[in-house]
């Protein structure tokens, strides 16, 4: 039997045990358990789940191959992400809470009107459709090049196949099921990434102080830019980073599903402080694997970079066939969490914020299911046609496109919220959407001519504000 076809039985086990615990969870699951898990996650359970969300296939692939033109420089931006969370936890959480929300976008309607809760839950509907698409045809690009190809399966059936396994268990669940299968999925993705930074030591003779050492040497580990007027500088980069943070899981109704469904708001900012901390860690292991995997690779003469390099070491090198099975289990392990819960999340806020599912007493349970399945099932139909322009459009790096991505979209819902918490003014809602079209638009016109409009200053992840 072909290793190609190994892996493939690998993954469809893998998918077995992901529908096994769906229908153990979605007993007796109604729309609130879909919606918000009827508020009983465990928050130990959201909190190690969410690392699975937080980084998804796009960091299991792309922070590792960055290491070899920008080093340890993404680092700078994890250190933003840190400083946000704790903004998210303190600031965010207590108003969600409060005010009993299940989609996050009802305090805009409670705050400044019904135009800014609708124009803030379809940036945050654009946002997540854009991200969530982008990470899973990066996901499915390396199964298609390093395995599926070799068996005559196409990328389009790959995508089609994926979308409805998702659809499957997250079908009855929502919220309720996510939050274990996410936990599963972040266990093997982390047990994947430490098998494989301890095997590429191990081959390579280092130890921990000497794969620094090398690492420094070919200046991989080079971690702060003091150059201000360079895109990637520490303090935008750290800035960049918490606002990011601040909007893609503060303000992200995929994010805070899971939050919001702990059942009281001390245990989820418990939940939300552990989360970072472990995340931290997590992205460091990461960009060290990135600068073994490239002394690696020149060890061996491979000249594979970028996104290819995680991927090709893994398969194509003459790696022991673990090491092919443990990147193969943490790339679906990353892809899933990241996919689900943004389908389940896309599902929830087109239902309560743009068709006012919970103001609807004229439907009774069974209707207001139906239309949520329909909306799910449209969302993976979209999903898929966003998962075909990725493929004619990918340009080779595509954390760079995700972080860009999230620049221009979550930037009106970012403020949009700050306006809300930080003044008592009320807003013109006539303009407010007009406004927020405009905002990405003149912000993309702005960074196209930064260095000429800005007299050489390069605009870098501060775009967001």
């Amino acid at each position: 039997m072909s290793t190609s076809a190994i892996l493939l039985i690998i993954i469809v086990a893998y998918f077995a045990l992901l529908l096994g615990i769906a229908f153990y969870t979605s007993r007796g699951s109604n729309n609130e358990s879909f919606f918000i898990g009827n508020r009983s996650s465990k928050w130990w359970v959201v909190a190690f789940g969410m690392i699975g969300t937080s980084l998804s296939g796009m960091t299991f692939i792309s922070v590792p191959g960055t290491v070899g033109t920008a080093g340890f420089s993404y680092f700078q931006v994890v250190i933003g992400y840190w400083l946000g969370y704790f903004a998210v936890a303190f600031v965010l959480l207590p108003i969600y809470y409060k005010m009993q929300l299940t989609s996050i976008y009802s305090y805009l309607d409670h705050r400044l009107g019904t135009a800014s809760y609708k124009t803030g839950a379809l940036f945050f509907i654009l946002s997540r459709t854009l991200g969530a698409t982008l990470r899973l045809y990066l996901v499915i690009k390396v199964l298609e090049l390093f395995v599926l190809k070799d068996l005559g399966i196409s990328f389009e059936f790959t995508a089609i196949l994926i979308l409805l396994l998702i659809l499957l268990y997250t079908y009855r669940g929502g919220v309720k099921t996510i939050v274990w299968t996410d936990t599963l999925q972040t266990t093997f993705m982390i047990l994947a990434l430490l098998v494989c930074v301890g095997y590429t030591m191990n081959h390579l003779g280092l130890s921990l102080s000497g794969t620094w050492e090398a690492m420094t040497a070919k200046g991989y580990t080079k971690m702060v830019n003091t150059d201000i007027m360079s895109a990637g500088s520490f303090w935008k980069s750290v800035l960049g980073g918490a606002f990011i943070t601040i909007g893609m899981t503060g303000l992200d109704q995929e994010m805070m599903q899971k939050n919001i469904s702990v059942s009281n708001l001390k245990d989820s900012q418990k939940n939300m402080i552990t989360f970072c901390f472990i995340l931290l860690v997590a992205n460091f292991i990461f960009l060290l694997l990135g600068g073994l995997l490239y002394l690696y690779a020149d060890a061996q003469g491979i000249t594979a970079t970028g996104d290819d390099i995680f991927p090709y070491i893994a398969l194509k090198s003459g790696m022991p066939f673990i090491i092919t099975v443990c990147f193969m289990i943490g790339l679906i392990s990353a892809l899933f969490p990241s996919a689900d819960g943004a389908l389940t999340a896309l599902t929830s806020s087109y239902c309560i914020d743009i068709l006012g599912m919970k103001r609807r007493n004229d439907w009774d349970e069974q209707r207001k299911k139906r239309v949520r399945l329909v909306v799910h099932n449209t969302f993976a139909v979209v999903f898929l046609a966003f998962i075909f322009f990725f493929r004619e459009v990918d340009n080779g790096s595509l954390i760079t496109t995700l972080l860009a991505v999230a620049g221009y979209t979550y930037g009106p819902l970012l403020a949009l919220f700050a306006f809300g918490i930080l003044t008592k003014r009320n807003v013109n809602n006539k303009l407010v959407p007009i406004i927020c079209i405009a905002a990405p638009i003149i912000s993309y016109i702005i960074k196209e001519y930064d260095a000429t409009l800005l007299g050489g200053y390069k605009i870098g992840l501060e775009l967001l504000l």
